[in-house]
């Protein structure tokens, strides 16, 4: 069935039950940045498979809201279906809710599956849509009636992840957010997010694409916990690790029926970014209703001793990958065949030859020439090209770990480039460099940091249409909140908190031309303390990737003294550390290719 098809039945039935207007999100019931192939939704009913965005289809119309990263992506996949794009975050285009609030009619009916809409999301829909007497209805999936081979739900098992990679027990975890639970007053606190329930559980899945995460939700008292999971999947081992720390297994779905029997008097503590609209309507009148930022979203992204150690380890592991990789394309480029998508699985050869390798942690972006100019592209069997001993080769790719979760991007010069390619390319690595020096006072946030990456690429006249970094899991979510880097503040990323020590970082600013190329390095980095004195606690990172920085693509003579010092210092640490994981001809190779400029 192609997409138009699709919207057709989908709109038979929003006549059907007199819906004006229908959402569909890129969600599941957890508000999971990557959802799993049941909650593919979005893509199956217009064809953009991007990572981010919503589809509003009304009885004449239809658009896509997504950000800067997918806008030439989503332009090529809508055609045909009668979706136009919305640029979101650009001044003069209508958020969807003002969208809808113009072309719905007073007394009209907006339409959703709730379980896949934030509570945030919700409430901003009724503020919108309030003054035209607008009625929201959040308990029909229409895409569901549509879709006759949906995949079923996952059951793939869960593993316990042994303290020796979490470095802090389930019962350290549960106090520290039972402690918080009481400074705000609460009796119960409902965890809907995956990863905050993986983390504080110590146990990942399998039940989510590239994120090893497990459908489930937690609702935490101050006396035990219930987890609601399909039991089927817990063995033995986690089954123990559960009935230790007084948590009871119930069925997956039977969360929105218990959240009804929460009694008067009680307390709930609820992140309005991080819980389903279905859930915080089916919270009784007489609870009160706390709303705070779940505890262990800071808990996680501030990295223990333990897990800083085995994410270093991670990194030098992925280091030898990344490195292998580059070597096998710059010296068989052109001898042999090389596409976009045997570049993927020829690092992915490479990631499995590392021990504790499980898989790759995000979608690989491998993109030549212009395909690289989108930003979050990702090769298929039709959009597949060879890749010539010429121009530009980007691959930002991820391993999952054991010890932690990996993201790194380089991009190589397959061959002559012009020399406006070079000054773009030395102006990103130039961007990264100057963050990864940034030393700065404890109190910072990522947007007083963000100018510095950008500098030498605004310098140029040109910017980029993402955020410049953001947090990374430990075998978990790759971007992990609530800390990153932008130069504005886009309340839906929830990346607005300031430095932490222990916080993992990625430094990734980038040039994207259209139908010409796209440039992006970027490393990952933990936040660190360095002295304190008189004028307070001063803050630096630590740099934790390493593999080589394509000295093809520099000019020396665009780059200052500290600049070239900081880059020959970081090349001589990645021989160090790489190298003596090499063959003795990729060792002489990366010599070459860490010298001295």
């Amino acid at each position: 069935m192609k997409v138009v098809e699709r919207i057709a039945r989908l709109r038979a039935l929003m006549e059907q039950n007199g819906i004006d207007a229908y959402i569909v999100p890129t969600a599941d019931f957890h508000q999971s940045e990557n959802a799993g192939e049941y909650f593919k939704c979005r893509e199956f009913i217009s064809g953009f498979d991007g990572s981010y965005g919503t589809v509003m289809l009304a009885k004449d119309e239809a658009g896509l809201w997504t950000d800067g990263r997918y806008w030439t992506q989503a332009e090529k996949q809508l055609e045909g279906s009668g979706i136009s794009l919305f640029h979101m975050f650009e001044d003069g285009v209508p958020t969807m809710e003002e969208y809808l609030a113009q072309i719905v009619p007073e007394n009209g009916k907006v339409a959703f599956d709730g379980r896949v809409v934030s509570m945030e999301e919700g409430q901003d829909l009724e503020k919108a849509l309030a003054p035209k007497n607008i009625t929201i209805e959040y308990s029909c999936d229409l895409v569901g009636d549509v879709w006759e081979d949906r995949p079923e739900i996952s059951k793939e098992p869960v593993f316990v992840l042994d303290e020796k990679y979490t470095g802090e027990s389930v019962a350290s975890k549960l106090e520290r957010v039972r402690n918080v639970m009481k400074e705000n007053g609460a009796t119960a606190h409902i965890i809907a997010s995956l990863d905050d329930v993986c983390w504080l559980i110590n146990m990942r899945g399998n039940d989510v694409v590239y994120y090893p995460l497990i459908f489930s939700y937690a609702l935490v008292k101050l006396d035990g916990m219930d987890l609601f999971i399909d039991e089927n999947k817990l063995n033995d081992e986690a089954k123990a690790l559960l009935a230790e720390n007084n948590i009871t297994v119930r069925p997956y779905n039977d969360i929105y029926e218990e959240v009804k029997n929460l009694k008067a008097g009680e307390s709930v503590m609820i992140d309005p970014m991080k819980l389903n609209y279905a859930l915080y309507n089916n919270i009784p009148e007489g609870v009160e209703k706390i709303e705070h930022q779940n505890p262990t979203i800071l808990m996680k992204a501030m990295k223990n001793d333990v897990e800083l150690e085995n994410i270093k380890n991670a990194h030098i592991k992925d280091g030898i990958a990344v490195t292998k990789l580059m070597h096998w394309m710059k010296t068989n480029v052109g001898k042999i065949k090389i596409t976009e998508m045997s570049a993927a699985r020829k690092l992915e050869e490479f990631r499995k030859e590392q021990e504790g390798y499980i898989r790759d942690s995000f979608e690989p972006i491998c993109a030549y020439k212009d395909h690289a100019a989108m930003m979050h592209y990702a090769p298929t069997d039709e959009s597949d090209v060879e890749v010539l001993p010429e121009h530009l080769f980007l691959t930002d790719t991820g391993g999952g770990y054991i010890e932690g979760s990996t993201d790194i991007t380089r991009t190589f010069v397959m061959g002559p480039v012009a020399d406006e390619l070079k000054t773009h390319f030395t102006a990103v690595v130039r961007g990264m460099m100057n963050l990864s020096r940034a030393k700065f006072l404890y109190g910072c946030f990522g947007y007083n940091l963000d100018a510095i990456a950008r500098g030498p690429i605004w310098d140029l006249d040109i910017d980029f249409k993402c955020g410049t970094g953001h947090g990374v899991g430990y075998l978990l979510n790759i971007h992990e909140p609530p800390t990153g880097f932008r130069w504005q503040i886009v309340k839906s990323k929830n990346e607005h908190h300031k430095f932490e020590e222990g916080m993992v970082l990625t430094n990734e600013p980038g040039v994207y031309v259209e139908g010409s190329h796209g440039i992006r390095i970027e490393n990952e980095m933990i936040v660190t303390k360095g002295e304190k004195n008189e004028f307070g606690q001063f803050m630096h990172f630590e740099t934790i990737t390493f593999a080589p920085i394509d000295l093809d693509g520099i000019n020396p003579d665009e780059m200052t003294k500290f600049e070239r010092e900081w880059l020959n210092n970081y090349h001589a640490q990645v021989f160090e550390k790489i190298g003596p994981h090499l063959t003795e001809e990729e060792r002489e190779w990366l010599k070459e290719y860490t010298r001295a400029i």
